[in-house]
């Protein structure tokens, strides 16, 4: 996996855009396009008012891609499942700082299972909530949209929390990615990676176009400014 300072730019397609009746040919077609994550969006209805999938979609997709696999837990109380998510081939864990009563033992739990931990916050909460916990985070993602629902409008004001991570990383010399989801396509990608973004969440500006792979190839150049 790549070093969490690198220069370079991930993308991490949402499964929630993807034909699912496709599966297996729309991640290999991300994979040629570049991708290096694949993000699981976990919803439970609670939390968010949306409901998607869970465990057995993880495990049943596992065996049929090298991609990282990004769990993004939208539910409540995650410490519930966070062991169950990790068997069933989580490598990236992202919970909710507003989902739990005690964000910093479910981190060190991720931790202690073998995989990455990272926390996320949703847009009307301020990131220096997460100050104390960077030391436990392998990765920070910043909602740009409300979390629950795909296809809504990027918001741009978002991103100052990630130049505030940015400048947090450097002056305690943390190593985290920082990733960023919501809204996210050709057309935005290069103002997010200029804030900082390390891993840019793309839902339907991928997975939900014809061609997947050249939609992947697309963020990515924008994000790299190569267009």
């Amino acid at each position: 996996m790549d070093k969490p300072n690198s220069d370079k730019i991930l993308l991490a397609p949402s499964l929630l855009a993807a034909d699912f009746s496709r599966l297996g040919e729309q991640l290999a077609e991300v994979r040629r396009g570049g991708a290096a994550y694949l993000h699981l969006d976990v919803m439970d209805g609670l939390f968010v008012p949306n409901i998607s999938f869970g465990v057995p979609v993880v495990k049943s997709l596992r065996p049929h891609s090298d991609l990282v696999f990004d769990v993004h837990l939208m539910i409540d109380h995650p410490e519930r499942y966070l062991s169950a998510f990790v068997s069933a081939g989580a490598d990236i864990l992202t919970i909710h700082y507003e989902a739990t009563a005690h964000p910093r033992e479910a981190l060190e739990q991720i931790r202690s299972l073998g995989v990455q931990a990272s926390i996320s916050v949703k847009p009307d909460t301020p990131v220096e909530v997460l100050y104390d916990l960077l030391p436990l985070c392998d990765m920070v993602l910043i909602m740009t949209v409300e979390p629950g629902f795909g296809g809504q409008k990027f918001r741009p004001e978002q991103l100052e929390k990630v130049r505030k991570l940015v400048r947090e990383r450097e002056a305690r010399g943390l190593s985290f990615r920082i990733q960023a989801d919501g809204g996210i396509g050709a057309e935005n990608a290069r103002e997010c990676a200029e804030a900082g973004v390390d891993v840019l969440v793309a839902g339907s500006s991928v997975l939900g176009q014809p061609d997947p792979c050249e939609a992947a190839r697309a963020v990515l150049r924008a994000a790299e400014g190569r267009d």
